[in-house]
């Protein structure tokens, strides 16, 4: 049997790849800081933290690959490095980067991440998806604010071909289990590139209230944030504005031989958490 580590598989990635794996039968070990919180049926809980290097030999012990979620840190390279140097031989990796990584220049934060996976010996494949679309339903992210009207976000009229995170893990899943993945990029998009203002629209359609796109300078949007956060969104703001997150890839469809999920269809799932707290 195929044995699979997924790190961070409580997260928006991790909790439908590890249902995908489970389904094609593959004993799956959960990866988290806190394992008595992974109750996912078929998965093993696992410790695994990206806080404590020395639990990494017992997480990644007999794996045939492992699904690696970039940590938002300012010495993730550093950490892939030294988590590549605890896999046995064989090992795959499927990495989860970010769309178009290597255009933030070689000494950047997101391709030193990259190069540490593929200079590690191992064979790879780097997932670069565009901006989740589950960040519109996430109370740390947008949640609240599309419930009470507004969709803050400072894009200076770019595009953004929101992707929704199932359809990253079903292309994680084929690029851990199925054959000619092995040094591929990936860069994972939705069907569409839209506006925000579009985005609004389709908000407002799904969720039966008026939502209105306010493109708010970045400075109001980093508000409350400091440190190596601040400076890492800022960067994926500033991607934004400058349309790197409009651009449109067929990869779903190609590797899993369906389309990637619309945002309608995505809502259409997801509007009952956009309503106003009292309608939830």
């Amino acid at each position: 049997m195929t044995r699979v580590l997924v790190t961070g598989v409580r997260g928006k990635t991790g909790v439908p790849l590890a249902g995908l794996l489970a389904a094609r039968g593959v004993e799956v070990l959960g990866g988290s800081s806190d394992p008595s919180t992974v109750t996912l049926d078929g998965v093993r809980p696992t410790a695994f933290s990206w806080d404590d290097p020395s639990g990494w030999p017992a997480a990644t012990a007999g794996v045939d690959a492992v699904y690696v979620v970039r940590p938002d840190r300012a010495d993730a390279p550093g950490l892939l490095t030294d988590l590549m140097a605890t896999l046995a031989d064989g090992t795959h990796v499927v990495l989860l980067s970010e769309q178009a990584a290597d255009q933030v220049g070689p000494d950047g934060w997101s391709p030193a991440g990259e190069r540490a996976v593929r200079e590690s010996g191992h064979s790879w494949t780097m997932l670069r998806p565009s901006w989740f679309m589950q960040v519109l339903t996430d109370r740390r992210f947008y949640r609240d604010a599309v419930a009470g009207g507004d969709l803050p976000f400072p894009s200076a009229g770019a595009r953004v071909a929101w992707i929704d995170a199932r359809d990253i893990a079903a292309v994680a899943a084929a690029a851990l289990l199925d054959p000619g993945h092995d040094g591929a990029v990936h860069e994972i998009t939705g069907p569409d590139a839209l506006t925000l203002p579009r985005t609004a629209e389709l908000l407002t359609r799904a969720t039966g209230h008026p939502v209105v796109h306010s493109d708010v300078p970045a400075e109001e949007a980093l508000a409350g944030l400091e440190g190596f956060e601040r400076e890492l969104t800022e960067l994926t703001f500033d991607r934004v504005r400058a349309g790197v997150f409009a651009a449109v890839t067929d990869t779903v469809e190609r590797v899993t031989g369906r389309p990637a999920r619309s945002l309608e269809e995505f809502l259409a799932d997801a509007a009952p958490e956009l309503r106003p707290a009292a309608q939830r």
